[in-house]
């Protein structure tokens, strides 16, 4: 029979690393905390790179999509808006409040291929989609060394 040797720290390690994942989507273990104290909550995102274009979704349920402001400067790309919700008052009769509401930010880098004059944004059944399209021309090329 091996003995199994007992160690309270490891356990306690493991059960860190499984809050961090859990609550990670909503930024309290992410490495990006520039939003964490500028916003009541943080939607998530998919970005896709197609062969023409970046695509950003981000899930914005009962947001108003003359509430969101886009910008893009410097290389990057700023989301901002706002979900009203039930105020703290409001919330009598009410046994569960899961859904977040208030201000939101993300901001997110974006490459030197990016076209930043013609990104267009459409919103449509609580999903924002941001196309980013990329630039025609690139600046690199492939040299051919002669002898």
């Amino acid at each position: 029979m091996n003995p199994n040797r007992y160690e309270p720290w490891r356990q306690m390690q493991h059960l860190r690393k499984e809050l961090d994942r859990l609550f990670e989507p909503y930024g309290a273990a992410s490495d990006d905390q520039s939003s964490a104290a500028t916003c009541d909550w943080i939607p998530p995102v998919d970005i896709k790179e197609e062969k023409e274009r970046y695509v950003l979704r981000a899930d914005i349920p009962g947001v108003d999509p003359k509430e969101i402001e886009i910008i893009a400067e410097n290389g990057i790309l700023t989301l901002r808006g706002n979900r009203p919700g039930e105020t703290r008052d409001n919330r009598a009769g009410y046994s569960r409040v899961e859904r977040p509401c208030g201000t939101f930010y993300r901001r997110f880098s974006l490459p030197d291929t990016a076209d930043l004059a013609n990104i267009a944004a459409r919103s449509a059944h609580g999903v924002l989609e941001i196309g980013i399209p990329k630039l025609t021309h690139t600046l690199s090329r492939t040299i051919k060394v002669e002898s």
